[in-house]
């Protein structure tokens, strides 16, 4: 298993290999999950494509070791990357939950840079959440995605106390995340307009969450609010990227064509989440197995069925 995990590593750390391959590649590592396959995530952060590392922050995050509390404090640190994968990195420390981390993620509370700060702060508040002994009193309701999210959801309320708190932006972003997944939760089509209703609030960072669990809830009620925020140019360009993801899982004929729209996009974040939301609707409405497909490819090309992982 090891050799495999190195030669996984091989085809996301290649630049020349397609963007979807090394995004299938970096999903079975996160699958695979131990020290190596972490390795050699951590190795591709000197990438050019920010979307990429963005994504490798968040698969760090969401399988929850220790081992790489290291690599993404190191990541958030650093101010010569994007926004978008320093804010990453410090969401996926948040995943994680150490309270080691707590000291580094309250100092980047105050970052200039307002999606990392807000990130920050999100992360800490999740930690001392876990840590306080009266969340277990709480009864939430259940995330049917099994995704680690950056805030819980509510105690049980009606979508329209939820759509309340959600919508209110003197309140502080955490208790509106903890609305935004009780929303999600639910996953009705009410809730699911009141959630696309979050798509015009102020922060681009709670607009780029909206859309990441639209996308998860994969309802093609939202198609319109989301292409909107998509082909709006004068949008965070952080957020017009999530809501080309979402509409990439929501799979319809039409999520395809708006896609398909952007692929030349002149925002290389928005450009590149267009050919992964491509390939992940192609897989939706493929019947294939598994998304994460890596140890088949490289299962493939060691038995000689493909020279090269294909465009």
């Amino acid at each position: 298993m090891e050799v495999d995990i190195k030669q996984i590593g091989s085809v996301l750390n290649d630049s020349s290999v397609p963007l979807k391959d090394r995004f299938r590649a970096l999903f079975t590592l996160k699958n695979l999950g131990g020290s190596e396959a972490i390795d050699q995530i951590a190795r591709c952060f000197n990438d050019p494509s920010a979307l990429l590392k963005h994504e490798l922050a968040y698969c760090l995050g969401q399988m929850q070791n220790d081992y790489a509390i290291p690599t993404l404090t190191n990541v958030l640190k650093d101010e010569n990357q994007e926004p978008m994968v320093r804010h990453e990195a410090g969401e996926a420390l948040g995943a994680i939950g150490s309270v080691t981390s707590l000291p580094v993620l309250k100092e980047y509370t105050k970052d200039p840079v307002i999606e990392v700060s807000e990130t920050c702060q999100l992360a800490v508040e999740r930690i001392e959440w876990l840590n306080n002994p009266d969340r277990h009193s709480e009864k939430l309701t259940s995330n049917p995605y099994l995704s680690v999210d950056p805030a819980p959801p509510n105690e049980e309320q009606t979508p329209e106390k939820l759509e309340r708190v959600l919508l209110d932006e003197t309140l502080p972003l955490f208790q509106r995340y903890r609305a935004m997944f009780s929303l999600r939760n639910l996953g009705t089509t009410e809730a699911v307009k009141v959630l696309a209703l979050g798509l015009r609030c102020r922060s681009a960072l709670f607009r780029h969450e909206i859309a990441y669990v639209l996308g998860q809830i994969q309802s093609d009620a939202c198609i319109e609010e989301l292409k909107d925020n998509l082909k709006d140019v004068n949008e965070n360009p952080m957020v017009r990227h999530e809501c080309a993801e979402a509409l990439g899982s929501i799979a319809t004929d039409e999520c395809t064509k708006i896609l398909e729209e952007y692929l030349k996009d002149s925002e290389r974040v928005v450009k590149e989440s267009c050919i992964v939301a491509l390939d992940m609707s192609e897989y939706e409405n493929s019947g294939q197995f598994q998304y994460a497909d890596g140890l088949q490819k490289v299962k493939d090309i060691k038995e000689g069925h493909v020279t090269h992982i294909e465009n």
